[in-house]
């Protein structure tokens, strides 16, 4: 058990049968009543946020969530198969639980799988990803890297707005948060 004193952002706390990652705290007090504390949780499951209020004294169920270094290896149909890299074992992963993550995802990519009793409740991708340009426009003679964007299709099948000066077979760098071009690798 948790006091909602020891609440901070990014621990993780059973409620209602749910798992929740805290996102924001405010410990609120009025000058008459009881103190209150204002959650903002996001749904580790599902993703979604939910605002939620309760007593000062209220206590929380911390979830301890295990995380394990593994490595994507292959798909069969709608099952992503990861290998942990220390028991070389390996782990089937419905589609459905990966969602946006299959538009980063490479052959032989590393990434942090957490899990709650057994059960695997999340994949979580490095914050930048190397992608090839499998397809995109031409970049005419006097384009610079200022003079606008284009779409380019990726190697995982994501569109990525990119500068003019990008080619088909370039690799470029992708922040996974927000989808957006970084920079040219080569």
């Amino acid at each position: 058990m948790i006091d909602s004193g020891e609440l901070r952002k990014g621990i993780t706390i059973e409620l209602d049968g749910k798992l929740y990652q805290v996102v924001d705290y405010q410990h609120i007090k009025v000058g008459r009543g009881s103190a209150t504390v204002r959650l903002k949780l996001r749904d580790i499951r599902s993703g979604h946020n939910i605002d939620r209020s309760f007593q000062a004294s209220e206590k929380f169920v911390r979830a301890r969530l295990e995380s394990r270094a593994m490595q994507y290896i292959y798909n069969d149909g709608d099952a992503y198969y990861f290998m942990d890299q220390e028991t070389f074992e390996q782990i089937p992963i419905d589609s459905g639980q990966l969602g946006d993550i299959l538009n980063y995802l490479k052959d032989g990519m590393s990434l942090e799988v957490s899990s709650y009793k057994g059960e695997l409740v999340g994949v979580e991708l490095p914050i930048t990803v190397e992608l090839e340009v499998a397809e995109t426009g031409p970049g005419f003679k006097g384009d610079t890297a200022t003079a606008g964007n284009k779409p380019a299709k990726m190697e995982t099948g994501i569109t990525i707005q990119v500068p003019m000066f990008i080619n088909n077979g370039d690799t470029i760098k992708v922040d996974t948060r927000t989808g957006v071009y970084l920079e040219r690798v080569s």
